[in-house]
C-alpha cells in the first residue's frame, strides 16, 4: 500500500483531486458524478456530497494509518447498532 497506487482502471473515466477543490470525475471528457448505488440499482445518493464523504473517509483512514492506527476501520458516521448487536 505504500507508494503510488495504480489508477486508470475504469475505461474512459478520470477521477482527480485538487487539495482545495476535492474529488471530481470526468467520463470521456464530460463532467460526471459519483453515486452510491444499491445492488438492485437504487441510487441512494449522488453528486458532490458523495465525493466529499468519500474524500473525507479516505483522508481520515490515511491519517489513522500515519498515527499507527491503520488497523481501525474508518467510517463517515457512526454505524447504527440494532437489537441483535453490532452492524
Amino acid at each position: 500500500m505504500i507508494g503510488t497506487q495504480p489508477t486508470g482502471a475504469i475505461a474512459g473515466a478520470v477521477v482527480s483531486t485538487v487539495s482545495h477543490e476535492g474529488l471530481s470525475v470526468h467520463v470521456d471528457g464530460k463532467p460526471a458524478r459519483l453515486a452510491i448505488v444499491l445492488d438492485d440499482g437504487t441510487i441512494v445518493s449522488a453528486g458532490p456530497a458523495v465525493a466529499r464523504e468519500v474524500e473525507a473517509v479516505a483522508i481520515n483512514g490515511y491519517r489513522a494509518m500515519l498515527k499507527a492506527q491503520g488497523f481501525l476501520r474508518t467510517y463517515g458516521q457512526p454505524i447504527a447498532v440494532g437489537a441483535g448487536g453490532a452492524a
